[in-house]
Order: structure tokens, then C-alpha cells, then sequence
């Protein structure tokens, strides 16, 4: 673990991998939580943390670095559920590269236990991380020009939803009419850093008769 001064009253914290990221900022939220951290912000990303609004950073860095990092506390009650109808336009590419049925994309998806590591790209975005390595899936060759709302994706080790049409280079395997991100909610983000996600087949809404 290193731990690099950011101006004078920041520390961002490098780990040497995501799952070692989310149980360092699991730890840092519990103790902020309990008050034996004061910080004003705890931003966290693919393999850092950042702190911001310490009050002594080189004590804190000391004290990180001198103590390996905690493992991710077990699963708590709260899990966020998304319904997830499996219709994207890549299900097939992805159950190639699976090399799975289509419907078994579905099963393995959904059976996975997911939690967001962090949050960035759009408002709303989250960084879910919970699929076996062996499902990591390639970005696409060429990204779209416009991704829409509610679309589920995967890159990498990663499960996303868009929470607004946008570019996006994902795989598209699934929608949801789940809104991730409104501003006249609080919190307008529905996922966090830290959250539990679970993802529950729903059947494709057919054509009206």
C-alpha cells in the first residue's frame, strides 16, 4: 500500500487491486462512521482511494501503511435489487465468448453477488464488480454513439448501468427501468461505493396485441 500527499489536507491511497480498494474503503467508511476518522470526503476508484479534508495526512499515511489491509467485511443486509430483462443486442457475442448459451449468460449473471467498487463516467454510474475472472468480457471494437438509459452492460471484470442514453463501448446483455440517478431523490444516486447488488431476471416485455 502507498500512500501519496495530495496538496495539504489529502492522502490518495494506492492498493495493488479493486478487492483490495473496496475492503480499504469498507474500512475507512466504518470508521468514519464510528468516529475514529475524520474526513470530509472518501473517494474511491479502481484500485485507490482517495481522502480529502484530513487534518494530518502524514499520520494517517503512516498509520495505513504500516498495517495490511483489512479484508472485505461480509454481506450485509440491504442489497440493492435490479430487474434485468436479458434482451441486449450483445447477449450473443457474449455467450460466445462464454462460450455458453445465451440463456446461460443470464443464469451466471444473476446467480453472481455483485458490489460497486466505485462510482464515475455519469452521474449514477457504478463500478460493479462480483463475476468470476473467467467471465471477464472484452469492450466492444466499436463503441456505440448512444447507449440508452437502462441498459446493462459488461467491460472487464465490470457490470454497469447506464443511468442516461450516452457513447459506451460496452457489451449490452440486459435493460432495466430501474433510475439509477435522480435529482429529486435522496440520494439521487441509487448505488454508492460500498453498495450490495443483486440482478433478477424479469421477463422481456413483448409487443402490445
Amino acid at each position: 500500500m502507498k500512500a501519496l500527499p495530495v496538496g495539504t489536507d489529502a492522502l490518495l491511497v494506492e492498493v495493488a487491486s479493486g478487492e483490495e480498494a473496496q475492503a480499504l474503503l469498507a474500512d475507512l467508511l466504518r470508521r468514519r462512521a464510528e468516529g475514529s476518522l475524520t474526513v470530509r470526503e472518501i473517494v474511491p476508484a479502481a484500485r485507490t482511494v482517495l481522502l480529502d479534508g484530513l487534518s494530518d495526512p502524514a499520520r494517517l499515511a503512516a498509520e495505513l501503511t504500516s498495517r495490511p489491509v483489512p479484508p472485505v467485511p461480509p454481506r450485509t443486509a440491504g442489497t440493492v435489487e435490479i430487474p434485468v430483462r436479458y434482451d441486449g443486442p450483445d447477449l450473443a457475442d457474449v455467450a460466445a465468448h462464454w462460450g455458453v448459451p445465451e440463456a446461460e449468460v443470464a443464469r451466471i449473471h444473476a446467480d453472481a453477488e455483485f458490489r460497486v467498487a466505485f462510482c464515475g463516467f455519469a452521474p449514477g454510474f457504478g463500478y460493479l464488480t462480483g463475476l468470476p475472472a473467467r467471465y471477464e468480457s472484452p469492450r466492444r471494437s466499436t463503441p456505440r454513439t448512444s447507449v440508452p438509459a437502462g441498459s446493462v452492460a459488461l467491460a472487464g471484470p465490470y457490470t454497469g448501468v447506464y443511468p442516461r442514453p450516452s457513447p459506451g463501448g460496452w457489451q449490452l446483455i440486459g435493460t432495466t427501468d430501474v433510475v439509477l440517478w435522480d435529482p429529486t431523490r435522496e440520494p439521487a444516486a441509487l448505488l454508492s461505493p460500498g453498495t450490495r447488488v443483486r440482478f433478477v431476471p424479469v421477463a422481456p416485455t413483448g409487443p402490445a396485441t
